[in-house]
């Protein structure tokens, strides 16, 4: 465990000291900064709407900002996984440091716990300041804020598990854009799903549930919207809400969130068996 907590501590330091760590700050801060201007547009139209209505569209655009936010730690950790395995195994690093006493997959697990830290950090950090910009700005404060932070950082988690997986097979770079590529995919298959719900056609519903399974990050992020918007202000809207692709009207079940559990230690367990027969 010692030697597993110092790769997850040395992971940290790497993922500190790289370039994707400033492209991340700068992005966040322009979200932050835009979220900012916009909310305080929003406060300022009070003239034309309640304080409730004024409530209910921070909700909904909170869900939007914090999609956007985790875009970037998808993104960011996505891209950290590739060269933190497979860019160490093709630059010779790994070779190097895996002596006798070290094994391999101690190397994964600490190599995934700096990795899930960096994310739920980023996640954390990034939330707690975009909920105080629509609490200044329009009164709002989401019902859940902490179930939602965990629900993102078990996304962000889920993705980059299976960066790693790619990253003990291809290219960092491959390995990166394949996973955003799948994140995208599935979010995209979530919304064929929830439009297939609004029109009550079961078979085009299907395509989200299915794609939730296979891929959970989709799923968590649905629980995440549903922390964060308060059911009473959206039910003031009346019908036809439910059809956003910001809102969320049900929260998870126990079952997926064990799932999702079941889901990334499966997908860790095959990177550590690949990791296992890569030959360095």
């Amino acid at each position: 465990m010692r030697i597993v907590l110092t790769i997850a501590a040395l992971t940290l330091r790497e993922a500190a000291r790289r370039k994707v760590l400033r492209s991340l700050a700068v992005l966040t801060t322009v979200l932050l900064a835009l979220s900012a201007w916009g909310f305080s547009e929003i406060a300022a139209d009070y003239g034309g709407l309640t304080s409730g209505e004024a409530k209910v569209s921070g909700s909904i655009v909170l869900n939007l900002v914090m999609f956007g936010f985790s875009l970037i730690a998808a993104l960011g950790t996505a891209f950290l996984a590739g060269p933190t395995l497979s860019g160490e195994v093709e630059s010779g690093v790994a070779l190097a440091m895996m002596t006798r006493p070290i094994r391999r997959g101690q190397v994964l697990t600490g190599k995934w716990l700096g990795l899930v830290a960096f994310g739920a950090g980023f996640v954390t950090v990034a939330g707690v300041a975009q909920f105080v910009i629509v609490h200044l700005a329009v009164g709002y404060w989401p019902p859940h804020p902490v179930t939602g932070l965990a629900l993102l950082a078990g996304q962000t988690a889920a993705l980059l598990t299976l960066g790693l997986l790619f990253s003990t097979a291809i290219s960092p770079m491959a390995s990166g854009i394949v996973a955003v590529g799948l994140f995208g995919a599935t979010w995209i298959a979530g919304i064929v799903g929830s439009v297939g719900s609004a029109l009550g056609n079961p078979r085009v519903a299907m395509v989200g549930t299915v794609s939730r399974m296979l891929l959970p990050t989709d799923g968590l992020w649905r629980g995440a919207m549903n922390s964060f918007q308060d059911p009473a202000l959206i039910a003031q809207t009346g019908s036809g809400v439910e059809e956003s692709p910001f809102l969320s009207m049900h929260p998870l079940t126990g079952t997926y969130l064990l799932w999702a559990a079941i889901w990334t230690v499966l997908v860790l367990s095959l990177a550590a068996l690949s990791f296992q027969r890569r030959d360095l």
